[in-house]
């Protein structure tokens, strides 16, 4: 294999032109089929896009969230500033009411506030300058912690290792390499011999149309696989580990992320297999005590019956449960890796100590 196929072409997910003072992102809902950029440039354009999954992943969720607020402060026309606070307020609000259960989200809203309210009194082109430059700072934040969470995961991996993955947690879903699948992009690139399996994720098929998209396009050994099928690939002895992302870390080590991941982590307790959660410190909620204390989004039903079918896949009246995230117990990960090193158990000492460094 050649140096220039072992290249991880990366995805710019998110993009905000300076120049045009517009920003950008890649529509999720339409890949694999069709790579297309659209403009968010209203609140209501904000919160369609995070709702409906057109940008989804914790970490680019948070990103996104932090150009919104930019944008949205642009938008606000008043010399008063407290009305522009309030107002800047509401639409904070407002984005996060979007998905309640990535921490990310609230994290960047909440930084892109503090820094409205340092710049209170300065003049609007001061204080734009200050949410911009945050919003900014945010990106290549994560850029950096992603590329470090990357070659933690990726000195957990040995060459001919099978690895399992579940749901997205690659550039689409962050920035550049990713999280849950950043050291599985690395590898790609770096000639190692890694053999991944993707679990298809239903309902929304993240797996499918996102993971297996991005591996596929790295040059990765991919194999995508139905959700119900990773028991028989553990049992085969083809799995040596898994790795996922997570969407928030309670200050345990439970962990939320894409429904099914904690079915993923018994399975792999029961065939003896490392269980990895791959996540950056923005992810990890202290004020969160465990689990139990996370919300988990609700979704809308039909998702079940309908997306991705030209017909029905059930009939009108049968009722359906669809919970976007599940929790997976601390008890049940290996590891949880940050770009501040390798958390092993007991979590709540050894992630705390991230916050000490």
């Amino acid at each position: 294999m050649s140096e220039e196929t072992r290249k991880v072409t990366h995805v710019e997910n998110i993009r905000y032109d300076r120049k045009l003072e517009a920003l950008y992102i890649i529509d999720q809902t339409l890949l694999p089929g069709q790579e297309k950029e659209i403009r968010l440039q209203t609140a209501e354009e904000m919160y369609d896009a995070i709702k409906k999954l057109k940008i989804r992943g914790a970490p680019a969720i948070g990103i996104c969230a932090g150009y919104c607020m930019y944008v949205l402060a642009k938008s606000i026309r008043t010399e008063d500033r407290q009305v522009f606070f309030r107002k800047l307020s509401e639409y904070g609000e407002y984005l996060n009411s979007s998905r309640p259960t990535a921490v990310n989200l609230s994290w960047a809203i909440r930084t892109m506030m503090q820094v409205a309210v340092e710049h209170l009194h300065d003049t609007r082109g001061q204080m734009l300058d200050a949410l911009y430059e945050t919003a900014v700072d945010i990106h290549r934040d994560d850029i950096e912690k992603c590329a470090k969470i990357s070659e933690y995961g990726l000195s957990l991996l040995h060459e001919g290792d099978g690895v399992l993955t579940h749901c997205n947690a690659g550039p689409l879903a962050t920035s550049r390499y990713g999280t849950g699948q950043g050291p599985l992009l690395l590898a790609a690139e770096r000639g190692m011999n890694i053999k991944v399996f993707a679990d298809e994720t239903r309902p929304l098929l993240q797996g499918a149309r996102l993971t297996s998209y991005e591996l596929q396009r790295a040059g990765a050994d991919v194999t995508l696989i139905c959700d119900n099928m990773a028991s028989i690939v553990m049992k085969n002895g083809w799995v040596q580990c898994c790795m996922v992302g997570t969407d928030r870390i309670a200050a345990n080590g439970d962990i939320a992320n894409k429904i099914g991941t904690s079915g993923v982590a018994i399975l792999a307790k029961h065939y003896g297999i490392p269980f990895y959660v791959l996540g950056p410190t923005s992810t990890i909620d202290m004020d969160c005590p465990d689990g139990d204390h996370i919300p988990i989004e609700l979704r809308d039903p039909e998702e079940i019956k309908n997306m991705w079918y030209k017909e029905p896949m059930a009939l009108p009246e049968v009722k359906c449960y669809n919970p976007s995230f599940d929790v997976t117990s601390h008890e049940l990960i290996t590891a949880i890796i940050t770009e501040g090193g390798i958390c092993r158990p007991p979590f709540d000492k050894s992630l705390k100590k991230l916050f000490k460094k």
